[in-house]
Formats: structure tokens, sequence, C-alpha cells
């Protein structure tokens, strides 16, 4: 393949990519021209690439609206990691959620971001759970700050060297805050996000490790802000924890 030929493939790629990306978690299905906004590119591309997508069902149509397909989803359970995880996880999870009655996830960290990959509802949860494939920003989140206080000196400083956006008026945006908080979690002590991500919802979470010691994700505990008591549900979180990561141990073993 020539050069040429070979930017062109890798162009359409890229264009490819920026409309499956264009897609958040609140969309009900975007049409054409919300897709182009989003994405960057001009209408008559997006079309063109659309129809394309959809004949190989990473893309479905449903009258006017494009909505993400079903290969999408087939290809995401396919992630080694995160699919061995949330398969690691989900016994504990379920225990965890009906010892406290409040929504559990479990979430992984991607770049500046964490992603959802389970969560287990509680039944007054319907506002405040986020979907799993959904997206986490850290700082504002319990989750992100269970894995960021457990990363490295230079991860922790990626995060916190640029402006900090706030999700809600509570969120902390100040770095030596923020750092003092990951200093008390290494200490011991949960991450908490009290209305931080959104308002009316509390959060805690701790960080769940690998085998060979390092974090690879955490979970947590969220619901109304309203008698929210993190220090009585921090037992069985913990142990939830420390549950996933004797399962995780006991796989890269070879335990069954």
């Amino acid at each position: 393949m020539g050069d040429a030929a070979e930017n062109d493939t890798l162009g359409v790629l890229d264009r490819m990519t920026s409309i499956l990306e264009a897609f958040d978690q609140d969309d009900h299905g975007l049409g054409i021209s919300e897709l182009a906004s989003r994405a960057g590119l001009p209408k008559s591309t997006v079309s063109r690439l659309v129809t394309t997508l959809v004949r190989q069902r990473y893309l479905e149509r449903d009258g006017r609206r494009i909505h993400l397909g079903l290969r999408v989803f087939e290809l995401g359970q396919l992630a080694a990691g995160p699919r061995d995880l949330r398969a690691a996880s989900l016994p504990a999870l379920a225990d965890l959620r009906t010892a406290t009655r409040h929504t559990v996830h479990l979430a992984i960290r991607d770049g500046r971001e964490l992603v959802c990959i389970a969560v287990l509802r509680s039944s007054a949860a319907e506002s405040t759970a986020v979907r799993a494939g959904g997206r986490l920003p850290i700082p504002c989140t319990a989750l992100g700050k269970a894995v960021l206080a457990n990363s490295t000196v230079r991860e922790i400083d990626e995060i916190l060297s640029v402006k900090l956006d706030p999700c809600t008026t509570r969120s902390i945006t100040d770095p030596t805050v923020l750092r003092r908080q990951l200093d008390d979690i290494r200490g011991g002590r949960p991450a908490l996000s009290l209305e931080e991500f959104r308002a009316g919802v509390s959060c805690m979470a701790r960080a769940v490790f690998g085998p060979a010691g390092a974090v690879v994700g955490a979970i947590s505990l969220s619901g109304s802000a309203d008698g929210f008591d993190a220090d009585r549900f921090d037992p069985a979180l913990r142990l939830a924890a420390l549950r996933v990561a004797s399962r995780l141990s006991q796989g890269a073993s070879g335990a069954v």
C-alpha cells in the first residue's frame, strides 16, 4: 500500500472513530446533523460513513435517529481486562448491594477519566446511578479519588496539574485540598464524594488491587446525600474490595 492510500485509509478510520465517539450516555439517538456537529465533520461525510457503519452493525437506524449498534457491544465484551475484572467482582458487588441497599459501581481508569464497567442499582437508584460504559471524571468522584490515590506520583501530577472543572458547586477544584484527601485515602480512609459529582448524591469508594499490587479499579457505594453514613458501610465496602482482589489473585495463580 502506498503512502497516499495508507493515509487515506487512516483518515477514514479517524472519521469513523469520531462518529462512534460522538455518542454519550444520555443520548437516545442522534440525527445526522447532530452527529456531524459533534464529530466535527461535514454532513455529507457523516451520512456516507453512517451508511457503512450501519451495514457493519456498528450503528443502527431508528427512523432518522442513529444509535450505537450491537456490534459495538459485542466487541466491548471481548476486552479481556475489564471483562475479567467484572467477572471476578460481580459476586462481591451483589453481596455489597444486598448488605447496604445502595447502588454499587465498579470502574477502571482510562486516561483522565473512569469507565464504569458494572452497575448494580438499588431500588431507588434510577436518578443516581451511572450506566455501565459511562465515563466519569476522576477528581469529582469517589471512584476517581480511590484510583488516583493509589496511582504513581507522575499519574497524580498529570491529573492535578491542569485546571480542574467542577461538576457541582461542591466539587473540589483546589489541587492542594485534593492532595490532602489522597493522602488520607492512602492512609486507610475511604474515598468520599459528598455531592461533588451530582447534587443530592454522596458516594464512597475503595480501590481494588491486582495480583501485582497495582490498582486496577475501584468499587463504590452511592445514594442520597441525606443520611449517607460512610462509617456504617465502610466495613462492607472494604470487604468487597478485598474479596475481588483475592479472586483476581486466585485467577492469576490458576486456581478455580
